[in-house]
């Protein structure tokens, strides 16, 4: 396996209004999307993944059950469907954050993970789900519990052609245990796909993910959408996705305001030299850490 591999991370304005047909939304987003990834392979990206919700504006910031009808079952669906062909391709793997349907009335937050071939490879699901007003007009907010069952398949990472990765979906990254969790399991790289707007968090942006890679001694990819979406207008995605490496250092960043392929390069060589110097994993004590499993009111 090579010590090199190039990332591209895509983030993108949603360019159809909410008041547009469900369908709509769809087709925009992912002939948005083709040639965006395109544009990611030609520069050499060997692993490329998409924003929060990838297919939609993003709907949690009004609570109305129009939306439910853009969720889709995973992998059988036909977004995750098209994009193996596309992974095939272009010889790339894919991070494909959906909206999925698993039955009637149940849906969850999710990633699928495409190999470089074209093979499915599992996918997680959002563990955190926020629920929290977003902005001066008390209707608008991230309503992601009228949505969202909490994810249940644990924090799974997906061995690649091209590295070992993991997924943490916008809301976990204010959570360090899963990502600790990650890095245990064997991830290289974490990817955070989100849907994140100025104001509230935007301070913590290039703060907690930094501080994951390094406590981890990995690479994390930050991807978050641009512009503002109507009707809602609620609030300002501010881009500025990134791939961080294990010291910290950033090793790629992308604009505040514009749909673009970020292209960074993770180097395995480094990972391997950073766990070496600070052996955080030999040096845990997790027979001291109970209480932290432990339900507290």
């Amino acid at each position: 396996m090579v010590s090199k591999v190039k990332i591209g991370l895509i983030q993108a304005s949603h360019d159809t209004s909410g008041d547009e047909p469900c369908q709509a939304h769809i087709d925009n987003a992912i002939e948005k999307h083709l040639s965006l990834i395109a544009e990611a392979a030609a520069k050499g990206a060997k692993i490329v993944c998409l924003q929060e919700v990838f297919t939609t504006p993003y709907f949690c910031a009004e609570q109305n059950p129009k939306w439910y009808a853009t969720a889709e079952a995973i992998p059988e669906g036909p977004t995750t469907q098209l994009f193996k062909e596309v992974a095939k391709q272009h010889g790339i793997v894919l991070v494909l954050p959906i909206y999925e349907k698993a039955a009637e009335g149940v849906y969850y937050n999710t990633a699928a993970v495409i190999d470089a071939d074209g093979t499915y490879l599992g996918k997680y699901r959002k563990n955190h789900i926020p629920h929290v007003q977003a902005g001066p007009n008390p209707q608008h907010g991230f309503w992601e519990k009228y949505y969202f069952k909490p994810g249940n398949l644990g924090y799974p990472v997906f061995k690649t052609i091209y590295g070992t990765i993991g997924v943490y979906i916008c809301y976990d990254r204010h959570f360090p245990e899963g990502a600790r969790l990650l890095g245990l399991a064997g991830a290289e790289i974490v990817f955070n796909p989100s849907a994140t707007i100025a104001g509230l968090s935007e301070y913590l942006w290039k703060l907690e993910q930094p501080a994951h890679a390094v406590a981890n001694g990995y690479y994390l990819g930050a991807i978050n959408r641009v512009g503002y979406e109507g009707p809602w207008n609620f609030g300002e995605f501010y881009g500025q996705s990134y791939l961080v490496d294990p010291r910290g250092n950033f090793a790629a960043m992308g604009s505040r305001n514009e749909s673009e392929v970020v292209i960074g390069e993770m180097d395995r060589n480094l990972i391997a030299e950073v766990r070496d110097q600070w052996q955080f994993y030999r040096d845990r004590r997790p027979e001291t850490y109970e209480k932290m499993v432990q339900l507290l009111p």
